[in-house]
């Protein structure tokens, strides 16, 4: 099995080849798919009048401070309008694509964050409110393996279901890595719209998880979520994480065989 995620920014820009690659694999693999789409969740939310706030941890990942109604716009942006779309664009190439979000058969439970330690203007740490941001503590792979084994294609948008019930914002990369390594899968692909990780204007072909975990800190904005997240998967036992470009040839196909792209594997 194989877990792709696929940022939502990306879909816009995808490769012609791309879907076709995608469904020429599925034809010889099971395979899940999870969404990104934050950006649109943004613009939605102040065509609405919801102003979005983002905030920078010590650890230099970038994260939305999510409130209650912005929680609510979250789910309806990603479960919604996002979801239903790649749905139906994956439908119109003959692929048996069902929507799903982390909540669908319980399949994302996270607690949230009390409290959320960040970097102010000046550098300095302080603490604010987690509001409705979530840390996923389990995964429930059964509906995904049903689908997935009677050729239906999964295509899940990253809300998780609080201890409450409560929906939550969790980030779709590592949603991605929880569901990869909670479904069984042996590789998770990130694709995005550069090539993998780039270093020192060089792109970084291989690493190990212990040289992914020490570069975090010196990653900047966007793909270092997708580095940890790529740790992260690895330490739960996926086999190989990689980061590729979504708009190069054939993509997935591309990824798989490790060309001009960002693998990381345990050793």
């Amino acid at each position: 099995m194989i877990t792709v995620k696929i940022g939502g920014s990306v879909f816009n820009d995808l490769s012609p080849s791309a879907i076709p690659d995608l469904k020429n694999l599925f034809s010889k693999e099971r395979l899940i798919l999870v969404h990104g789409g934050g950006r649109e969740v943004t613009d939605i939310a102040v065509r609405l009048g919801k102003e979005q706030k983002f905030v920078v941890s010590p650890g230099g990942v970038k994260s939305r401070v999510t409130d209650k109604e912005t929680a609510e716009i979250y789910t309806m942006v990603m479960s919604g309008k996002i979801n239903k779309a790649i749905v139906k664009m994956f439908l119109q190439h003959g692929i048996r694509a069902v929507g799903i979000s982390g909540v669908d058969g319980g399949l994302l439970r996270a607690s949230r964050k009390k409290k959320l330690i960040i970097l102010n203007d000046k550098g300095r740490k302080m603490t604010i409110e987690g509001g409705f941001t979530g840390r996923i503590n389990t995964v429930d792979s059964t509906l995904l393996n049903i689908l997935a084994g009677s050729g239906f294609l999964p295509v899940v948008s990253p809300i998780a279901l609080g201890e409450e019930f409560e929906f939550l914002n969790v980030d779709g990369d590592r949603a991605a890595a929880y569901i990869a390594a909670g479904a069984g899968a042996d590789k998770v692909i990130f694709l995005t719209n550069v090539k993998g990780l780039i270093l020192d204007g060089n792109l970084v072909t291989h690493m190990t998880l212990d040289e992914a975990k020490s570069i975090i800190p010196k990653i900047g904005f966007g793909m270092e979520k997708k580095v940890f997240a790529c740790t992260e998967a690895i330490q739960m036992g996926v086999k190989e994480a990689i980061i590729g470009s979504g708009i190069v040839n054939d993509p997935v196909s591309s990824a798989l065989t490790h060309n001009n792209c960002t693998v990381i594997s345990k050793t």
